[in-house]
């Protein structure tokens, strides 16, 4: 079973995706984003503690931005949380935020064509986990433009690689 959970912010994707896995003997929960930086936000940090807090205690968490590499490396089911924290981490990365996209975007795309292939060889279940971010306003600004699109293109592609899609609202699940 490949499955992607997507929503807005504080939706409750990240509580149904993990309750997906509950009976799964092994999980490893892949944090992409910046679990290690806790301290710099209080609300971040916030979330992330009662993030690991819901997580049962055999669960083995990997942090790191290289999704495909973790996929590989993992038995059993695999939870990634969230593609937008991924996204962000990148771009953070390779400096895309000011500079002109076409010079960083080719290596997002080849290490998301990675991740994809990973996803596609992985035996066992995966779920991803990622915002919608296509039903809001447009950004005002270059940074938040270039995310939406970016995170778009990524949502749709992962997409294409799992068997069901999943819309939480409100903490309901709609099977798209």
């Amino acid at each position: 079973m490949k499955v992607l959970v997507t929503g807005g912010v504080r939706s409750g994707k990240s509580f149904h995706a993990e309750s997906m896995l509950l009976a799964e003997p092994v999980v490893t929960y892949v944090a992409p984003g910046p679990e290690a930086d806790v301290d710099l936000d209080p609300e971040w940090a916030a979330r992330v503690a009662a993030h690991r807090a819901r997580r049962p205690a055999h669960w083995t968490t990997v942090e790191t931005t290289d999704l495909a590499m973790a996929l590989r490396e993992s038995e059993g089911a695999v939870l990634v949380d969230c593609l937008g924290t991924w996204l962000t981490a990148v771009i953070d990365e390779l400096d895309g935020w000011d500079a002109v996209r076409e010079d960083w975007e080719p290596v997002l795309l080849e290490r998301l064509a990675d991740i994809l292939a990973a996803i596609s060889e992985h035996q066992g279940t995966f779920v991803a986990v990622t915002n919608e971010v296509g039903m809001s306003v447009v950004p005002e600004y270059r940074s938040g433009r270039v995310f939406r699109d970016l995170l778009g293109t990524v949502n749709q592609r992962v997409a294409e690689e799992c068997e069901d899609v999943l819309l939480v609202i409100a903490g309901r699940a709609l099977r798209l």
